[in-house]
């Protein structure tokens, strides 16, 4: 590979382990949710030999119709992904560093997408995995259909009030800054209180502060199943918050919200309709 196109891959915030040598790849696995998301839209059905063990379960995955096609990791460790014998693997920097140096010893080809927080970190990565599979042109026309999206929801949302939310959870944390909860909270008319109040990441749930925080409404995700709000409501951490007394709590999607890829769109319109559904009528 020539420095120019080294230098578009790490442009594009892609780490490329080990380059395709000359011909595209045939046969491709992607070893996470978010590369499953990108490669089913990116690939040809052809290039596409196995997805992630959680492609077709749709608790986590916002694609598991689609998935139902293709054959799926057992498991997402290095041995799992050998059985398809790929010429490129798509993985993150989240994948476990003992399945990196094993794919690596094999000899495989790793594509590894660095970030995921934003919307400029998808259209870098589909650029990146566009380029990877050679359809950097399918890769562009897709962004263009997103870029338009985005910008449609921003004209309906044009000058409102953003709504002051807290992503609520059984589960004893919530999301600041520098997550997939704060871009959708940026497209969707929200202030996430969380990040206001200087939290980064995803941080324990601060029981104490949480009262003076304001939160007009809570966001969960409507994975953790149809009892949610009742489970929420009984936990110390949101049970005295007045957005929970007035019964504000909004469920969406949980593969859409936490998706690292273009099922984050959804999240947006999604979450926006349920706080400001005067601008969707």
């Amino acid at each position: 590979m020539g420095p120019l196109r080294w230098l578009v891959f790490l442009l594009l915030g892609a780490t490329l382990v080990a380059a395709p040598s000359g011909q595209l790849p045939l046969r491709v696995v992607s070893q996470t949710v978010g590369t499953d998301e990108l490669v089913l839209a990116l690939a040809d059905p052809s290039q596409i030999a196995a997805l992630s063990h959680l492609a077709k379960d749709p608790t986590y995955s916002p694609v598991a119709k689609e998935a139902a096609a293709y054959p799926t990791l057992q498991t997402s460790d290095a041995e799992s992904i050998l059985k398809f014998r790929p010429d490129l693997v798509l993985i993150a920097s989240y994948t476990r560093a003992e399945t990196k140096a094993l794919l690596r010893r094999a000899g495989v080809k790793l594509l590894s997408l660095e970030r995921f927080e934003s919307l400029e970190d998808l259209y870098a990565n589909a650029r990146s995995i566009g380029l990877a599979l050679g359809h950097a042109d399918r890769a562009e026309a897709l962004i263009r259909t997103w870029q338009l999206r985005v910008a449609t929801l921003k004209m309906k949302l044009q000058d409102v009030r953003p709504v002051r939310v807290l992503a609520a959870s059984t589960f004893p944390f919530t999301a600041g800054s520098d997550t997939t909860f704060q871009d959708v909270c940026d497209h969707a008319g929200a202030l996430n209180v969380a990040a206001e109040a200087g939290l980064k990441g995803h941080q324990p749930t601060p029981t104490e502060k949480l009262l003076t925080w304001n939160a007009e409404a809570l966001v969960a995700s409507g994975e953790e199943g149809s009892r949610v709000i009742e489970r929420l409501r009984a936990l110390p951490s949101y049970r005295f918050l007045a957005a929970m007394k007035a019964g504000r709590v909004v469920l969406v999607s949980g593969p859409r919200m936490a998706s690292t890829a273009q099922a984050r769109l959804d999240a947006y319109e999604e979450l926006a309709r349920a706080l400001h559904p005067e601008r969707f009528r």
